[in-house]
């Protein structure tokens, strides 16, 4: 593989969080990114994406369409051959996990 055909993880790693920061938690004003529900994205030299997350509670009204919403946008982006979200409450979701610009939009700063 030549080195112009190498696609630079980070960026599209990039892409991908630009991606995320588009899907909004029904509940909550704020992207999905910025609530912190995105613990990590991972990028494999297949260009399979995987993207760990969780939610705001277990019994989050979105648990089955969220992932399945995610995936799909994600899976819009050209480089990527295949993206998977991995749903996990270890560790569990807390308002901690928010961005400073979640916490402010929401009046908790």
């Amino acid at each position: 593989m030549s080195e112009q055909a190498t696609i630079d993880t980070a960026e599209l790693g990039e892409k991908i969080v630009r991606v995320l920061k588009t899907i909004y938690d029904p509940e909550i004003p704020v992207d999905i990114y910025e609530l912190g529900l995105i613990y990590d994205v991972f990028i494999n030299e297949d260009y399979d994406a995987k993207i760990l997350m969780t939610l705001t509670s277990p019994n989050c009204p979105v648990a089955e369409s969220l992932p399945v919403e995610i995936e799909e946008k994600v899976k819009s982006l050209d480089e990527l051959k295949d993206v998977e979200v991995e749903i996990t409450f270890d560790p569990p979701w807390t308002q901690e996990l928010m961005s400073e610009e979640a916490k402010l939009e929401l009046g908790l700063l």
